[in-house]
């Protein structure tokens, strides 16, 4: 029998792959023992396909940051796992960090645009950092990337010569997007991206958000309290509260037929609404 061919194999390999591209199996997350034990996220179970742009909504305090930060890595759950292409990276089984080899995959952007970026690197030095860890470029080629995706995002040569306090928060947080693309992750997790910018900034970010699905076939999780943006971005909506996911399914029909309590709430609680 003839061997297969490496283009071959990685097809095998493919279609071997069942399931979501990502997946968050009965999730929970309890900070602190005893009395003071506070389960911020229970039994919680998501996913999100290749290509697909996920919501998770809910008021603050819900657990959406604490389930999101386990989903790409950043905390250990107390139970259940992190699958991606539908294999176990991550669980509260055992101590190791979720492998590097696996990582790259999945990229977060954070809600505060004005500390996620180094005050004393200048924006094109912030995106090449990125892109020599991930891709170990040397110094030009990382800077020709990083300027390449700076581009992309909407922010020109000049101001990725300037340091971050230079740049609109609506800036900032294009230029957050350009790290987390750097080494090309199949996932996006988007916390809260437009809380602190201002509406014009929110709808340039949330059509850049929808142009990298389209265009990189990107998967995004897009975490926010605003059902608004959800509705714009979002298909498909898992509605959280108090650490539970109460309500999941289509984002229109979640938005239009809401079937809990505290969906209701929140769809009532719309401005001029």
């Amino acid at each position: 029998m003839a061997a297969l061919t490496s283009e071959a194999e990685e097809k095998l390999q493919q279609d071997a792959i069942t399931g979501p591209l990502l997946e968050g199996r009965d999730i929970s997350v309890t900070f602190g023992r005893g009395a003071e034990a506070v389960d911020a996220v229970r039994a919680a179970s998501v996913t999100v396909d290749g290509g697909e742009a996920v919501g998770i909504v809910g008021e603050s305090g819900s657990g959406k940051t604490t389930l999101a930060r386990v989903l790409v890595g950043l905390q250990r759950p107390s139970a259940g796992e992190v699958r991606l292409e539908g294999q176990p990276i991550f669980s509260a089984g055992t101590e190791q960090r979720m492998p590097r080899s696996e990582r790259w995959k999945t990229q977060m952007i954070f809600q505060d645009p004005y500390s996620s970026l180094n005050p004393r690197m200048r924006v094109w030095q912030a995106v090449a950092e990125a892109v020599q860890v991930w891709k170990s470029l040397p110094g030009a080629e990382a800077r020709a990337q990083a300027l390449q995706l700076l581009n992309a995002m909407g922010i020109s040569d000049d101001q990725a010569r300037q340091f971050p306090k230079s740049l609109s928060g609506g800036q900032r947080q294009r230029v957050s997007v350009a790290r987390a693309l750097a080494p090309d992750p199949k996932v996006l997790i988007a916390d809260e991206p437009t809380s602190s910018i201002d509406q014009s900034a929110q709808a340039q970010l949330l059509n850049l958000l929808r142009r990298l699905q389209s265009e990189r076939e990107l998967a995004i999780i897009f975490i926010s309290h605003d059902l608004g943006l959800v509705r714009y971005l979002t298909t498909r909506v898992y509605v959280m509260q108090k650490g539970d996911i109460v309500e999941a399914g289509k984002t229109e029909d979640v938005l239009e037929r809401p079937q809990h309590a505290y969906t209701r709430l929140l769809i009532d609680s719309i401005p001029g609404r």
